[in-house]
C-alpha cells in the first residue's frame, strides 16, 4: 500500500471513484471538495464551482461602500470577501482572500479599519492579519512559566469590544483580554469550566482504556469557554458560556464572576453555543444551548431580563426538532430577533412569542452563526454546507405589525440606494468565455429596492369563476356551465397587473414598472434608468449563450429625491393602492472623470432619447412602407387592368425607399463586401447611446457632433418619407379603382 500522491490537493479524503474504463482517471471527495486526476494522481484539478463551504462562524466589517463578510471554514482556512461588488459578472472566487490557515473559526474586524483583521484557526490559533500587506502576526495568549496548559475549544470564542476597537476577548478555559490589539494579554477570569476529567466520562456506556483506538483523537478537549458577550451599555458587563453547560456573568470587568447552572428546561451539561447581551437593557441576555452531542435535537433558547436571576424559554413555537446554534437581536427593534437552527433561520417580531421561518431561496441547511451588519441593516448567515447567505435590508421586518397585513397594499420604507454603472471585468456578460466551471456568485441587482405587500391577488373573471366552481365541487354541489355572455367577458378581459410609477422631485414621471398582481410580501428593483427609447416591438434580448450585446435600456437618472406609487390595473382602470413614498438615490462617485454639470448630462441624454424614438419611428414607417409596397406590387399583377404604368411608379418608389434604408441603416452593399462605409443615421445614434447609457462622464464633442448630424439628417429623411407615403397612398387609390385584391392598410370602397 502506498500514497497515490496529493500534490496541490486537499487532504482528509472521504470517497474515491475510479473510472472502470480508464483507471488513471480518478475523482476524489475530501475536506477540500472534489478533485479530478487523469494521470493516476500525479496532478489534480480542483472543482472550484461548488458553493458548499462549511462555515462555523460569520462576521462583517465596515468597509465602504460595500462591507466584507468574514468567516471560518471546516478545514479550509478563514476567509474574507465582499458582500457585493460593482461587477456585473458577480463575485468571483478571486475576490476572496485568506486571513488565517488551518480550520477557520471566529473572525473579528476592527470597526474603524477593515484592514485590521483578527482571524483564527482551531484551538484558538489567533492571528492579526494585515489585509493591506498580507502579513500574519500570531497573537494567541500563552501560558506563563509554571502555569498549567490552557484548554482551548476547537472553535474558541473571540470578541472585539464595542467600547474600544483595540480591546479583544478570547476564551480558553479562562477568558483573556487585550487592550493593545494582541500585543499583551491578561486573564480576566479563573477557570470557568467544571474541571471534569473527560477520561472519566462514559462513552457508549463505559469508561475506556488509554489504549483504546483513537480514544482522544479528533475530539474536543473538554472543559473550556465557547461564547463571550459584552454589553454595549456597560463595558464591565460580560457573559461567558462553556461547553460543559455553565453560564457566567461578571459586572466588574472580570474581578468577580457569578455562575449559573441547570437553567430551566435545559438538560444537564448542555453545550452553550452562543450567548449575547441585549443592546437595549444591560440586564437582558439571550443564550442558545445545544444538546445534539447527546442525541437531543430539541431547540433550547432562553432569555433573562434580570441579569440572570431568572430565565424563560423562547423556543415554544420553534420546530420541535432542530438544535439552535445562534441568535441575533435587531439594533432598532428590541422585539425583532433571529435564530439559526439545524434546518434554517427564523425570525420573531414579538420578542420570541411567535417564530416564522425565513426562506426566500435559503436551502434547508444548518445556520451556525448570524451577523447583523448594522450600517446596511443586512442579515448575514454562516451556514454549515452552503456558504454565506445575505438578506439585504431586512428593515421591512421591523414594520410587520398586524395592521400592515390588514391593509390591501403597503409600501415599506426604501433604503437609500447607491447609483453606479456596473463594470464588466470579464469583458462580457455572465461568465464570459471562461467556461461553465468558472464560479461567481451573482451580485444583487443594481437599483432602488421596493418592498411591498399585497393582501390579495387581483384575480381575473376566469380565476374568480374557477375558485367559485372549486368551492361548489368541494361541497358536492352542482357546477353549471357559465352563460355565453360571461364567457365572452372572460375572453375579452385583459390580465391585471401592478404598475409602479417612479417620479422625480418635480413630480415628472421617470419610469413605469409592470409586475404581476400576485399577493404576498415581495420586492421589485428600479435600475435608476428611464424607460428605454427603443421601439416596443422587436427589442433586442440576447439568448443565454449570446454574450455580446445587452437588453435595451434607458439612460440613467440623476442622484436625488424620488417617489414611488403602486397602482393596480384591472379592466382598463388604474387605481392607486400605495404611495407615494419618497426615497433617495446617491452616486457612488467611483468615476474618475464624472460630468461636472449633471443637469447638462441628463439634458443631453434626454435629447438623445427623443432622437432615438423619432428615428426608430421613422425607420419603422420606412420598413412598413417597403412591406406595403411589396403587397401593392403583387396586387398590381392580379388586378383586371394593365399594370405597366403602376409598376413603373412602384419601381421608382422602391428605389427611393432603398436609398432611405441606406441612410437610416447603412450601405449593406458595401459592408457585406468588407468595404469601409460611412456612419448611418442609426449608427450615429447607437454610438451616442452606447457611450452615454454606460457612463457618467459628460458628453464628448464627438457625441455632440454626431447628434447634430443625425438630427439634421432625420429632418430631411422625414420629409422624404412623408412624400413617399403620399405617393403610396396614390397607388392604393388607383389599385382600388382598378379592382385589385385587398392589401394591408388599404380602405375598401364599398357600395352594395
Amino acid at each position: 500500500m502506498r500514497n497515490l500522491g496529493e500534490l496541490n490537493k486537499h487532504i482528509d479524503n472521504h470517497c474515491i471513484w475510479i473510472d472502470p474504463g480508464n483507471t488513471d482517471h480518478l475523482r476524489v471527495g475530501c475536506d477540500g471538495g472534489i478533485y479530478e486526476s487523469w494521470d493516476f494522481a500525479k496532478t489534480w484539478e480542483f472543482k472550484a464551482n461548488l458553493p458548499v463551504t462549511q462555515f462555523y462562524k460569520v462576521s462583517t466589517d465596515n468597509a465602504f461602500p460595500f462591507y466584507h463578510i468574514h468567516g471560518g471554514t471546516q478545514d479550509n482556512l478563514s476567509l474574507g470577501g465582499p458582500s457585493r461588488s460593482i461587477s456585473s459578472n458577480g463575485i468571483a472566487n478571486s475576490d476572496w482572500y485568506v486571513t488565517s490557515v488551518g480550520d477557520g473559526f471566529e473572525t473579528q474586524v476592527d470597526p474603524t479599519n477593515p484592514d485590521i483583521i483578527y482571524a483564527q484557526s482551531q484551538y484558538g490559533g489567533l492571528v492579526r492579519f494585515d489585509r493591506k500587506s498580507g502579513e500574519y502576526l500570531p497573537i494567541r495568549p500563552q501560558e506563563k512559566a509554571g502555569e498549567p496548559a490552557l484548554r482551548w475549544n476547537w472553535d474558541a470564542p473571540l470578541l472585539i469590544s464595542s467600547h474600544n476597537p483595540a480591546r479583544l476577548y478570547i476564551g480558553a478555559n479562562k477568558v483573556f483580554r487585550t487592550n493593545d490589539r494582541g500585543h499583551s494579554w491578561s486573564a480576566v477570569s479563573p477557570d470557568l469550566s467544571r474541571g471534569m476529567d473527560r477520561n472519566r466520562l462514559e462513552i457508549m456506556g463505559k469508561i475506556w482504556s488509554v489504549d483504546a483506538i483513537a480514544k482522544n483523537g479528533s475530539t474536543d478537549i473538554y472543559g473550556q469557554t465557547t461564547s463571550i458577550a459584552e454589553s454595549r451599555l456597560d463595558e464591565n458587563l460580560l457573559w461567558v458560556g462553556t461547553d460543559d453547560g455553565l453560564l457566567w456573568v461578571t459586572r466588574d470587568g472580570g474581578r468577580n464572576w457569578d455562575k449559573m447552572d441547570n437553567l430551566p428546561g435545559v438538560p444537564e451539561r448542555s453545550y452553550v453555543h452562543q450567548v449575547i447581551a441585549s443592546q437595549f437593557d444591560k440586564n437582558t441576555a439571550y443564550v442558545c444551548f445545544n444538546h445534539h452531542r447527546y442525541g437531543d435535537f430539541k431547540p433550547y433558547l432562553l432569555k433573562t431580563t434580570d441579569g440572570g436571576k431568572s430565565w424563560h424559554s423562547l423556543s415554544a413555537t420553534l420546530p420541535e426538532r432542530g438544535s439552535v446554534y445562534s441568535i441575533a437581536e435587531d439594533h432598532v427593534d428590541r422585539n425583532l430577533l433571529f435564530c439559526g437552527t439545524e434546518f434554517g433561520v427564523f425570525f420573531t417580531p414579538d420578542g420570541g412569542e411567535n417564530w416564522v421561518q425565513l426562506k426566500g431561496g435559503l436551502p434547508t441547511v444548518a445556520v451556525r452563526d448570524i451577523e447583523i451588519q448594522r450600517r446596511e441593516n443586512d442579515l448575514v448567515l454562516g451556514t454549515f454546507g452552503r456558504g454565506f447567505y445575505v438578506l439585504d435590508d431586512y428593515t421591512p421586518l421591523r414594520n410587520l405589525g398586524k395592521e400592515t397585513f390588514e391593509k390591501e397594499a403597503a409600501l415599506f420604507p426604501v433604503k437609500d440606494a447607491w447609483m453606479f454603472i456596473p463594470s464588466l471585468p470579464l469583458g462580457l456578460r455572465d461568465k464570459g468565455h471562461l467556461g461553465s466551471n468558472y464560479y461567481a456568485a451573482p451580485n444583487p441587482p443594481v437599483g432602488a429596492v421596493f418592498t411591498y405587500w399585497l393582501k390579495n391577488d387581483v384575480k381575473t373573471l376566469k380565476t374568480k369563476r374557477q375558485d367559485a366552481e372549486k368551492a361548489l365541487a368541494e361541497k358536492k354541489e352542482p357546477v353549471y356551465y357559465p352563460e355565453l355572455k360571461a364567457l365572452r367577458e372572460e375572453d375579452d378581459q385583459p390580465e391585471p397587473y401592478l404598475l409602479f410609477t417612479i417620479t422625480d422631485a418635480a413630480g415628472d414621471v421617470v419610469r413605469h414598472l409592470k409586475t404581476p398582481a400576485t399577493k404576498g410580501l415581495k420586492r421589485l428593483v428600479w435600475d435608476f434608468r428611464y424607460n428605454t427609447p427603443a421601439p416596443v416591438a422587436g427589442r433586442f434580448t440576447p439568448a443565454p449563450d449570446q454574450l455580446f450585446g445587452d437588453v435595451e435600456k434607458g439612460h440613467l437618472a440623476l442622484p436625488g429625491q424620488y417617489a414611488v406609487t403602486i397602482q393596480t390595473y384591472e379592466d382598463g382602470t388604474l387605481t392607486s393602492v400605495a404611495g407615494p413614498l419618497k426615497f433617495t438615490t446617491q452616486s457612488l462617485r467611483n468615476a474618475t472623470l464624472p460630468a461636472a454639470d449633471q443637469q447638462v448630462y441628463l439634458d443631453f441624454c434626454k435629447k438623445v432619447s427623443r432622437l432615438r424614438k423619432a428615428a426608430s419611428a421613422a425607420n419603422i414607417i420606412r420598413a412598413e412602407l417597403t412591406g406595403n409596397l411589396g403587397f401593392l406590387q403583387s396586387a398590381m399583377q392580379e388586378m383586371p387592368a394593365t399594370p405597366q404604368v403602376m409598376l413603373e411608379k412602384a419601381y421608382d418608389i422602391s428605389r427611393r425607399l432603398n436609398a432611405l434604408n441606406r441612410q437610416f441603416n447603412g450601405d449593406a452593399s458595401l459592408s457585406r463586401r468588407e468595404f469601409e462605409t460611412p456612419p448611418s443615421l442609426s449608427g450615429r445614434i447607437n454610438l451616442i447611446e452606447d457611450g452615454m447609457w454606460n457612463s457618467t462622464s459628460e458628453p464628448t464633442e464627438t457625441f455632440r457632433e454626431n447628434y447634430t448630424i443625425a438630427a439634421g439628417q432625420l429632418s430631411a429623411l422625414l420629409e422624404e418619407l412623408k412624400t413617399i407615403a403620399k405617393d403610396i397612398d396614390g397607388l392604393k387609390e388607383e389599385l382600388e379603382l382598378r379592382g385589385a385584391p385587398a392589401t394591408p392598410g388599404r380602405w375598401p370602397v364599398w357600395k352594395e
